[in-house]
């Protein structure tokens, strides 16, 4: 299982798919073959209706030998016009003003490649922030009554392993900072981050929580480092502590950036029944950002003992 938030998105819906085709990814093509996951989640992934960008890119790494039969994408909340002036600034349809931060629809969402079977299970990503439990959305916030929680989307796809289902709780919150003293993507990103874990709990009253027989994987980029950054950390500091989930890579940083340096913020945390074979990064690709790709091997059996995790994680085809 995989997750990058390598920057495949541009500016205006069509651009991604140009650019593909013309060659311009070439180089980011590279961490995916080398960590040839079953399951890749991308998290900043220009969306289309037809998923032709995203066809695209299964298309070129198939010519390099990596053949993915499945792929999902749904529209997300990125660029979705709310009709209000969330951010302020006295004018509408800005991308602040939009369901999830986007210059147009789709910009920036989610997309899955698949060697395994999907099919969705749940989705949350027009789940009302004001109606999660213990949110954090002050009632004066100018989109209390439109504002969905999710950035980009909550999606909970079943992926047919071969020793069985498990169900893959993807997300990519909101960054945690990009405001003011209202705190208001702090609080936001803290509640995107808790979702999976209010499902695991069984506390969202219309999505029952997952049989406890089929294991989990949460994976995607939270936006948030449980010891560093100006994010709410107990959030994330509660899904790592969660007693259903297990984590791989503690303390390992996904990205660096030049105002903050080393972050952790992408994350691939299995269910605590499965084994972790091993688990490691690929390192960012300057052409498509600071992101590392984050993988992890996963078994039913036959791995470390539960609670452990890989000492010297290696790199696939090293």
């Amino acid at each position: 299982m995989a997750t990058w938030a390598g920057e495949f998105s541009r500016r205006g819906p069509g651009l991604l798919l140009r650019d593909m085709e013309r060659g311009d990814f070439a180089d980011a093509l590279g961490p995916i073959l080398d960590a040839a996951p079953d399951v890749l989640l991308l998290t900043d992934f220009d969306y289309d209706y037809d998923l032709l960008a995203l066809g695209e890119l299964r298309d070129l790494l198939g010519a390099g030998g990596l053949d993915y039969s499945y792929i999902f994408a749904q529209r997300p909340n990125t660029g979705m016009p709310t009709g209000l002036d969330l951010d302020g600034d006295g004018r509408l349809g800005g991308p602040r003003d939009a369901q999830g931060y986007g210059r147009f629809s789709g910009q920036g969402g989610m997309a899955v490649l698949s060697r395994l079977p999907l099919a969705l299970e749940l989705d949350l990503t027009d789940q009302l922030w004001c109606n999660v439990p213990d949110s954090l959305m002050i009632q004066e916030d100018p989109g209390f009554d439109i504002q969905r929680l999710s950035t980009s989307g909550h999606w909970a796809l079943r992926a047919e392993a071969p020793d069985g289902p498990v169900i893959l709780m993807t997300l990519a919150a909101t960054p945690p900072v990009f405001d003011g003293p209202e705190d208001r993507n702090g609080r936001r990103n803290h509640d995107e981050v808790l979702l999976w874990a209010h499902w695991l709990d069984g506390r969202l009253l219309a999505a029952p929580a997952p049989a406890p027989e089929v294991p989990v994987i949460l994976l995607g980029n939270l936006n948030a480092d449980p010891d560093r950054g100006d994010g709410r950390r107990e959030g994330v500091q509660a899904i790592l502590s969660h007693p259903r989930l297990r984590d791989p890579l503690p303390g390992s940083p996904t990205v660096t950036w030049d105002s903050t340096g080393p972050m952790r913020v992408s994350y691939v945390l299995p269910d605590a029944t499965l084994s972790v074979v091993a688990a490691g990064l690929i390192d960012a690709v300057p052409t498509v950002g600071p992101h590392a790709l984050v993988w992890a091997d996963l078994a039913t059996s036959g791995g470390p003992e539960p609670g452990r995790s890989p000492s010297a994680a290696p790199l696939p085809g090293q």
